[in-house]
């Protein structure tokens, strides 16, 4: 059985949520989870008779992360928060793998306080999962843990994405693609065109420079760019799905005939607006550190947690990271 971390304390839906999602993660998918919290947390959603049939052990932790605080603040200041527990029991054996819907920051920032980087990876990178417009999966890295990068950044996310695809997703040879202003090799800002160069000559199914339009239609499997561009492609997709969900949701709302059929569109309409939610598809790994990360979304629920537990269970399972 498999032993994840979760943190009780993460996320704008935490305690509660966390606690509901790791109950029905630990009963589905049939993992050990170590909950872990503050007293007062735990008290209060790790006991109970919904605990009978599942195996959840609780954690104390006497600190908490805030969303705001800057991640080297809360590894310095706060060694007992529900983040740093989590890092150390995967650091010491005790847990395969965390999961946090807190503040991504302290996440990257601890991660690598706690349990360091994979081999020859200088800067880890946090990755997206969603699936593009032929439904199937694709990855988009970085999406914020690195906003200045360097052309050799640039290489390893190609790297690690393509391995994480291969391995994790058993997706073969997946198509990394690198993204710019246009797919000729001579587009691009000179970091662009420098990473181009880089992974042209690396040992992955590397298929040149990709669009914007390319991420929904699926032009590749793994884009790669740095993590500001990133973030604000991420950003404005998750904006983009909301709007069109609520502009479709009040256009067929708005007379009694749709209204009716509401049964019959509302659930394809809202699949549609969560396809660029990554706690959707399973969270967001943070690829390079020596370790097995989940980082959901702050907004996670119950079942966005579960599903974020499935995809860490996956990673040990396949064997994503392996402890030295």
């Amino acid at each position: 059985m498999e032993t994840i971390a979760l943190d009780l304390m993460g996320g704008d839906n935490a305690p509660a949520e966390i606690a509901a999602g790791a109950v029905e993660a630990s009963s589905e998918f049939g993992v050990a989870i170590m909950l872990i919290g503050t007293k007062d947390a735990l008290d209060r959603h790790a006991s109970g008779a919904r605990l009978n049939d599942v195996s959840i052990e609780p954690m104390e932790a006497t600190q908490v992360v805030g969303t705001t605080e800057p991640g080297t603040n809360a590894w310095r200041d706060k060694k007992d928060s529900s983040i740093a527990v989590g890092m150390r029991m995967v650091k010491e054996g005790r847990a395969q793998a965390f999961v946090s819907a807190g503040n991504t920051g302290a996440i990257s920032a601890v991660s690598l306080f706690e349990l360091g980087r994979m081999n020859k990876v200088e800067r880890p990178a946090i990755a997206t999962l969603y699936r593009n417009e032929t439904n199937k999966i694709a990855m988009l890295l970085d999406i914020g843990s690195n906003v200045d990068c360097r052309p050799k950044f640039l290489l390893q996310f190609g790297e690690m994405g393509s391995a994480f695809m291969s391995k994790v997703l058993l997706m073969e040879r997946p198509r990394v693609g690198l993204i710019s202003n246009g797919h000729e090799e001579s587009k691009g800002s000179k970091l662009v065109k420098e990473a181009h160069g880089m992974l042209k000559k690396s040992d992955i199914n590397f298929i040149g420079n990709v669009e914007g339009f390319d991420i929904i239609q699926g032009g590749a499997d793994v884009f790669v760019t740095d993590g500001f561009t990133g973030n604000v492609v991420l950003k404005f997709a998750e904006s983009l799905a909301g709007s069109i969900f609520n502009s479709l949701k009040d256009a067929l709302g708005s007379n009694v005939l749709t209204r009716a059929s509401k049964p019959l569109w509302g659930p394809p309409v809202k699949s549609v607006a969560r396809q660029w939610d990554y706690s959707a598809v399973g969270g967001a790994p943070l690829l390079g550190v020596n370790g097995n990360i989940v980082m959901s979304h702050g907004r996670s629920d119950a079942s966005d947690i579960k599903v974020a537990i499935g995809l860490a269970q996956r990673m040990i399972r396949e064997r994503w990271h392996q402890p030295s």
